[in-house]
């Protein structure tokens, strides 16, 4: 589903990102781990077409998109969860939602099942407004506005970042039934090693805007990618 090769990026005269390549499969989570600094938000705003890279190239489905913008590389089915969330503090968790409609042709433009059978708090909460939830619950709603865009690939970055252990658990369960249904391809990015090693299929750990160390769960070793985050 997504084919990244060698790609570059640079800040001004500051190199983010240094001959990156990364795949993800459809019915898989490929994690990327690091620490803080190191290029991992850097990689999924590049590769939903905010920064430009300078070198490489992008491939979703099979097509090129390095070229795209963002809303066209939405269209063609990236679907993106921002550390930090993101969402419209002063919308109502439905009006949230609908934000997901921009890139859906007009018959799509609803609601699908699995957003609240995922997250039923949202159902409960519709007209209540974004900046009125708590932090676990704005997570949920994120990925949930996501959904809304029925993404092929789904980028999320952090999303264990400042949530309480029983919305980490949702959210676990969430990628695991999206992983199940074997059409989304999924990139993870967190710092939370266990969080990481239950759900992934595939591992890349980034230092210095580069990917120095990867392995599929096969040949998974939590200790060595622990020791690989801290050196």
């Amino acid at each position: 589903m997504l084919d990244v090769k060698n790609i570059s990026l640079y800040y001004g005269a500051a190199q983010a990102l240094r001959g990156v390549s990364l795949s993800a499969e459809p019915g898989k989570v490929t994690c990327v781990l690091g620490r803080n600094g190191v290029g991992k938000t850097s990689l999924l705003r590049a590769l939903v077409g905010q920064y430009p890279i300078a070198d490489g190239s992008i491939t979703l489905d099979g097509n090129d998109i390095t070229g795209l913008k963002p809303y066209e590389r939405a269209r063609r089915g990236i679907g993106f969860v921002p550390q930090g969330r993101e969402i419209f503090p002063l919308l109502t968790v439905e009006e949230n939602l609908k934000t997901g409609f921009g890139p859906l042709k007009r018959d799509d433009r609803y609601i699908p099942d699995d957003v609240f059978s995922l997250f039923p708090v949202l159902n409960t909460m519709l007209g209540r407004r974004g900046g009125d939830l708590s932090g676990g619950q704005q997570q949920q709603l994120a990925i949930g506005r996501a959904l809304v865009m029925r993404p092929k690939l789904l980028l999320l970055d952090e999303p264990t970042e400042g949530i309480q252990p029983s919305i980490i658990k949702d959210i676990g369960r969430a990628i695991s039934y999206l992983r199940s249904l074997g059409n989304i391809a999924i990139v993870l990015v967190e710092q939370y090693l266990d969080f990481a090693c239950e759900l992934g299929d595939n591992f890349a750990v980034m230092d210095r805007g580069a990917v120095k160390y990867a392995c599929d769960r096969a040949n998974l070793d939590p200790a060595e990618i622990s020791r690989q985050m801290a050196l």
